[in-house]
């Protein structure tokens, strides 16, 4: 989310476009879903930008911002960590991957039952989602998002996890005082972190290469 709608379309379409340097970067198909990852939250903030122009409420923009937010990234974002592993590292990403499961699942179901509505206030906007046990499920998006990043064995995952998670505590402070919202500016830093880790997997990928071709 971002302050306004022409933030919010410039920043989906910077985003975007990191995304599209990432995936062209990819050498292993198991990195392909996290080098994604900012295609997708680009995409996510152009949407809210047509939620901005349409005023907010329980419009289309407004489920789709939800549908993304909500019950793929906690999916998304554990799956893209598990595959992007060596397979011995995998059994400890498998806790991440059924909390996302499970969280994802909720929140569909709620999505499917009971309208999200998004309203502007200042220079931010609330989304409203009827969520039953709410703490549990923000444990569950958590350990499902930020303690996958934290758990990979990858440097750079874990630097990205330990970002997301300072990011969104201090991102979410200043969203509830309807101050500013500055959550496009998390999403573009950890765009530009994933960027970095798909280099340098190339990188890696690359000098394995070289080596192997070696006589």
């Amino acid at each position: 989310m971002c302050w306004s709608a022409t933030a919010d379309l410039w920043a989906g379409l910077g985003i975007a476009a990191v995304g599209v340097a990432s995936l062209a970067s990819v050498r292993r198909p198991g990195d392909a879903p996290l080098a994604a990852l900012p295609l997708l939250l680009g995409a996510h903030q152009v949407v809210e930008a047509a939620v901005w122009h349409a005023g907010g409420g329980t419009g289309p923009a407004t489920l789709a911002w939800a549908a993304i937010a909500l019950p793929l990234l906690p999916l998304w974002v554990p799956l893209g960590v598990l595959t992007a592993a060596r397979p011995a590292d995998r059994p400890r990403l498998l806790a991440p991957l059924a909390a996302g499961l499970v969280t994802a699942a909720v929140l569909a179901y709620r999505l499917a039952v009971h309208p999200v509505a998004a309203e502007i206030r200042g220079h931010t906007l609330g989304y409203a989602v009827d969520l039953p046990f709410a703490p549990l499920v923000l444990a569950g998006y958590l350990l499902a998002t930020v303690g996958a990043l934290l758990l990979a064995r990858d440097r750079l995952l874990r630097i990205l996890g330990l970002v997301t998670g300072i990011g969104a505590v201090a991102c979410a402070l200043l969203w509830r005082t309807a101050f500013v919202s500055t959550w496009c500016a998390l999403a573009a830093a950890a765009s530009l972190l994933l960027f970095a880790w798909v280099r340098g997997r190339r990188t890696v990928a690359a000098a394995y290469g070289s080596e192997a071709g070696r006589p």
